[in-house]
């Protein structure tokens, strides 16, 4: 027998206890939230973009790194999907530090998630007008023309997500779908097609390329790593995101139960069917080493294999699947942003907090969402390097983040109230320890002196974070910053204590 779901007044019961009142529709059910987490990651989107980077970084072996990533982000999830269902509100990683740490590590995190979101909704967009459309529609692309067209997909999202939740939830689902159909179809073709025809090299799998031999191994020095380390940011990349569905809490059904596990699904899913697909590109890929000269590998070798009209069908779906990607992204930091608003902690509050009465959307904070993405495109818009730069932002600071968030749950497991919904039981341990060992190892890559600007425009960010947080500081004190329906959650946490 499956147990029924949980009423309206029921959640709204339970978002009482953190101190808010309803301001958002409940319309989010399982798949949704399942498609908003896999929609974030979107493997085709993080293929598509890195597997050449991989191959000039690391050669072919690189793609042995995914299976280790995705392992290690999966218990990431795991942890995370611990904190959902103990605090199933609007604001993920900012309010998770503020009721279990305090509310300044909280406003410090919320910020970081908020720079984040504000960039990588900028790299993914700039995939589509700057690889993809040049390819696919047959023109020179230029930084001037991917600058207008990536500003033309953003205005687009944020029209969704500004004017209608539920047309921007049928959007992603069905782009979700049809990413979902159009992987597993692409990868079972690529395997039978290239056997039938005699095309499989298996010894793809296991070769360099173009990197030498000596040093593939290392683990490299205080401002390099290693070759064969660099492929681990193919998964570092990619498998990112997948606690968006967290940032709808408010909007879901049930989400103590329901975002969980749609984190962890997200995450197992774009594991194991992105490494099949990749697997299957490799042995179809013919000479590496030429591959790696491409700007557009997977096309390339889909196109060789199975031709030039399944070939522009993947463009297309890569279209698609990047759309949903940037989509989901927007929903994220306008709900982060609406967020912080509401606990009277962003710049201009006032206008942000605010719910459309008409369209039942954080309007205003999507609107400067928006302006605000818009400003950081013009910014790298004629840079030969933007899009390296800006991936290279958006992979450091989602690894800061959940260092940080599992950090705090290592810190706080034991006075954490216990949820009947999802929790880690007797595998906490062995998750946290995978976790921690993943995020130690994965922010080592960061030293290497390719992330310069990436680190640039972090601290760039940080440094007018902490202005801003300074002057609240100034004007309201420690205590002008207690979270609302701080009680409730500290009232669990003694009571938990007084137990044992």
């Amino acid at each position: 027998m499956t147990n029924p779901e949980p009423s309206a007044a029921s959640d709204a019961a339970d978002l009482a206890k953190f101190g808010y009142k309803e301001a958002l529709e409940r319309r989010t059910g399982r798949f949704a939230s399942f498609a908003v987490a896999f929609a974030f990651v979107s493997i085709a989107t993080g293929i598509f973009t890195t597997y050449g980077s991989v191959l000039n970084s690391s050669g072919p072996m690189g793609i042995w790194t995914w299976p280790i990533a995705t392992i290690g982000q999966l218990a990431v999830a795991f942890v995370l999907g611990a904190l959902a269902a103990r605090i199933p509100v609007t604001g993920y990683h900012y309010q998770w530090m503020s009721r279990l740490a305090n509310p300044i590590l909280g406003w410090i995190l919320g910020w970081i998630s908020f720079t984040f979101l504000a960039i990588v909704v900028c790299a993914v967009d700039y995939t589509i007008a700057s690889t993809i459309f040049p390819v696919l529609l047959h023109y020179e692309g230029t930084p001037t023309i991917a600058w207008l067209v990536t500003g033309a997909v953003l205005l687009l999202q944020a029209l969704l997500v500004g004017f209608s939740t539920p047309w921007a939830e049928r959007v992603n689902n069905t782009f979700v779908s049809l990413e979902l159909i159009g992987m597993v179809s692409l990868t079972v073709l690529l395997l039978v097609v290239a056997a039938v025809r005699g095309e499989m090299d298996f010894s793809n799998l296991f070769s360099k390329g173009a990197i030498p031999a000596e040093g593939y191994w290392d683990f490299g020095d205080l401002t390099t790593a290693g070759p064969w380390m660099l492929g681990f940011l193919l998964g570092a990349f990619t498998i990112v995101g997948f606690e968006s569905a967290a940032n709808l809490a408010e909007e879901t059904n049930d989400p103590e139960r329901v975002v969980p596990r749609a984190m962890w699904q997200a995450v197992l899913a774009s594991g194991v069917l992105g490494f099949l697909f990749i697997l299957a590109v490799t042995l179809a890929a013919g000479d590496p080493i030429a591959l790696a000269e491409s700007g557009t590998p997977i096309a390339d070798v889909i196109e060789k294999t199975l031709g030039s009209a399944v070939a522009t069908l993947l463009l297309v779906m890569v279209v698609l699947a990047i759309f949903a990607c940037g989509l989901v992204i927007m929903i994220t930091g306008v709900r982060l942003t609406w967020a912080m608003s509401r606990d009277k902690r962003f710049p201009g509050w006032q206008q942000w907090s605010q719910i459309s009465p008409k369209f039942h959307t954080p309007l205003k904070a999507t609107v400067l969402y928006v302006v605000l993405a818009e400003l950081i495109l013009a910014i790298f818009s004629q840079s030969e390097t933007a899009l390296f730069t800006l991936f290279g932002a958006a992979t450091l600071l989602p690894a800061v983040m959940y260092a940080s968030t599992v950090v705090l749950y290592l810190i706080k497991r034991k006075s954490l109230p216990v949820s009947d919904k999802f929790n880690l039981g007797a595998w906490e341990i062995p998750v946290l320890a995978v976790a921690v060992v993943w995020l130690v190892f994965e922010l080592s890559l960061f030293r290497d002196s390719s992330f310069k600007e990436a680190w640039a425009y972090v601290i760039v960010m940080v440094v007018i974070g902490a202005c801003y947080l300074g002057y609240l500081l100034a004007t309201r004190g420690k205590s002008g910053l207690t979270m609302p329906g701080m009680g409730s959650i500290d009232a669990e946490l003694e009571a938990e204590a007084a137990k044992d």
